[in-house]
């Protein structure tokens, strides 16, 4: 089922998203899929100028059905409110959007740390 949840992260920031991967309860095995994250200004941009875009295949554990989407400091340097969305292709080649929406990137407070 595809959800929509809005986003805000600090810019310049190392994020994480852990996703576990469940259907009535029970852990999926993430075996031989692919998850996507990808950040892109405009909807309509082409996947070659997303602003930032992963694609999982080595989970962090697939047997229990969980995966990591790691960001860096250089993934996150970015401005104001773009598009994102997260979806996979399992190993049967079905594919869906889990979470889509808008992803803010504000400035921190402090500009520098040492």
């Amino acid at each position: 089922m595809t959800e929509y949840e809005n986003l805000e992260i600090f810019a310049k920031t190392t994020h994480q998203y852990e996703l576990t991967f469940t259907e009535n309860g029970i852990a999926i095995d993430l075996t031989g899929w692919t998850v996507y994250f990808v950040v892109k200004l405009n909807q309509e941009d082409s996947d070659a100028n997303a602003k930032i875009k992963k694609t999982i295949t080595s989970h962090s554990n697939a047997t229990l059905g969980e995966t990591l989407i790691s960001l860096s400091s250089s993934d996150t340097d970015l401005s104001g409110s773009h598009y994102y969305e997260i979806s996979y292709l399992d190993d049967d080649s079905n594919q869906d959007v889990l979470l889509f929406g808008r992803i803010n990137f504000r400035k921190p407070v402090l500009d520098t740390r040492s």
